[in-house]
């Protein structure tokens, strides 16, 4: 009897999703289900925020604070159902099982690494400054950026 409401649950729309309270496999892929879920509610919230700064920003305090507040529930609310939808929820649970398959650099291959990126870094920029300076001399010098009018001599 499993089979069949297993398959039922998989085929919800994501409509009928929406208006559902249930948590789809509770235990399984939580940790990249509860970051996917606050990952949507900070994008959520941001567009919240720039929208009552910026297009409710000369209404009242009522409704510019409100919209954007409601607004901001109901995104919550999205992330949430968006999180339990059974297709979406199986692939974040195939995504944290293929993390836990992973082997991950220990702490001191992390930071060798972090520095080889970081002395690259200030390399490749000091490069690029000496280059910057050294075309700027050398147009300036043989005046292939001088564009000031000529004047033409008084008689």
């Amino acid at each position: 009897m499993k089979g069949p409401q297993v398959a039922a649950a998989n085929t919800t729309s994501l409509l009928g999703e929406m208006f559902s309270g249930g948590i789809y496999k509770r235990n399984q892929g939580r940790l990249v289900r509860q970051g996917t879920f606050f990952g949507i509610v900070a994008i959520v919230a941001v567009g919240c925020i720039t929208l009552a700064n910026t297009i409710l920003a000369d209404q009242a305090t009522p409704i510019r604070v409100g919209g954007s507040s409601a607004l901001a529930v109901l995104g919550a609310w999205f992330a949430w159902r968006v999180v339990n939808y059974p297709k979406f929820a199986d692939f974040l649970i195939a995504v944290e099982g293929e993390m836990d398959k992973m082997s991950w650099p220990d702490w001191a291959y992390l930071w060798r690494a972090l520095g080889v990126v970081l002395t690259m870094l200030v390399l490749f920029t000091a490069y690029m400054f000496v280059c910057d300076v050294f075309w700027n001399w050398l147009f300036e010098t043989i005046r292939f950026l001088d564009i000031s009018t000529p004047t033409t001599p008084t008689p």
